[in-house]
C-alpha cells in the first residue's frame, strides 16, 4: 500500500509539474484568440469566450511573410552547414589520432563558454569588411558559428559510441575504408545528425541578438518581425496580435520537431550509451 500511495504522490507531482508547463502555451493560444478588450480589462481571461481570429488575420500580412521566408532560408543554412562541419570534425576526433587533436578539442570548449555578446563588435566590423551585412549570407555565417561548437561535442559522442571494429570488419570483407564509412558508421550516425539538428534549429529559429546586430530594421527575421509587433506610440499594445504573432512562430518548430521526433528520441538515447 505505501508503494501504491507513493506512485500515485509521485504521479499527481508530476501532473502538476505537468500543468505549469504547458500553462504558458495554453495562455499564449487562449489570448490570441480573445477580443482586445477583453484582455485588457482588470479580470484575467482565464477561460475562452468570444472568440476571435481578428488577431491572426491583423498579423498574418506580408511583412510576416517576407520575415518568414527569411528566417526558414538562413536557419536551414545554419542547420545544413553547421550539420556538415561538426560531422566532419567529430568523426575526425574521434577516429584519428593526429597532433593538435587536444589542443583542438579544448579550442572548441573554449569558444563554447564565451558569451555571444562578447563578439558583437568584432562580427560586425568583419561583416563590413566582407560586405555581408545585411545579407543572408553573413547571418548564415554567424549562426553556424553559434551552433558549431556544441553541435561537435554533441556528435563526438555519437561517433564514439559506433565501435570502430565494424569499420575494420567491412574492409575485412572488401570494402574500402571510404565505402565502410558510407554502409556503416554514417547510418548508425543518423539519429545523433537528426538530434543535432533539431538543437541546431532551435537556436538559430529562436536567436533574437545577432539578428538585431547583422540585419537592418526592415530585412528582419521572425522574432524581430515579433518584436516588432509591440513597438506601438499610443502604449496601447495589440495583444491579441503579439499572442497570434508568436503562435504563428510556434508552427515551423512544432512542424519540424513532429517530423523528427522518432528520430531525435532514439537518436538521444543511443548518444547516451557507448559500444
Amino acid at each position: 500500500m505505501s508503494r501504491t500511495l507513493a506512485r500515485r504522490l509521485w504521479g499527481a507531482l508530476a501532473v502538476l509539474i505537468a500543468l505549469v508547463w504547458v500553462f504558458p502555451v495554453y495562455w499564449i493560444l487562449n489570448s490570441a484568440f480573445q477580443p482586445a478588450d477583453r484582455l485588457r480589462s482588470p479580470e484575467p481571461a482565464w477561460f475562452p469566450r468570444d472568440l476571435t481570429g481578428s488577431g491572426f488575420a491583423r498579423v498574418f500580412d506580408e511583412a510576416f511573410l517576407d520575415s518568414f521566408r527569411l528566417s526558414i532560408t538562413v536557419t536551414l543554412i545554419a542547420v545544413v552547414g553547421s550539420a556538415l562541419c561538426a560531422f566532419l570534425a567529430a568523426v575526425a576526433i574521434s577516429r584519428f589520432r593526429f597532433r593538435g587533436r587536444t589542443q583542438f578539442v579544448l579550442i572548441v570548449l573554449a569558444v563554447q563558454m564565451i558569451p555571444p555578446e562578447a563578439l558583437f563588435i568584432s562580427q560586425y566590423r568583419m561583416l563590413g569588411d566582407a560586405g555581408l551585412y545585411n545579407t543572408v549570407g553573413g547571418l548564415s555565417l554567424l549562426y553556424v558559428a553559434l551552433i558549431l561548437p556544441f553541435t561537435i561535442w554533441m556528435l563526438r559522442g555519437f561517433a564514439d559510441g559506433v565501435p570502430i571494429e565494424l569499420e575494420e570488419a567491412a574492409m575485412v570483407d572488401g570494402c574500402s575504408r571510404t565505402r565502410a564509412f558510407f554502409l556503416i558508421t554514417l547510418p548508425l550516425l543518423a539519429p545523433g545528425l537528426i538530434a543535432a539538428s533539431v538543437y541546431g534549429f532551435l537556436q538559430a529559429w529562436n536567436e533574437f541578438t545577432l539578428a538585431v546586430v547583422v540585419m537592418d530594421p526592415s530585412n528582419r527575421t521572425l522574432p524581430l518581425w515579433l518584436r516588432g509587433l509591440s513597438d506601438v506610440s499610443n502604449d496601447a499594445i495589440d495583444w491579441p496580435g503579439v499572442m497570434a504573432g508568436a503562435s504563428l512562430v510556434a508552427v515551423p518548430v512544432i512542424v519540424f520537431f513532429m517530423i523528427v521526433q522518432g528520430r531525435m528520441t532514439s537518436g538521444l538515447v543511443s548518444g547516451a550509451v557507448k559500444g
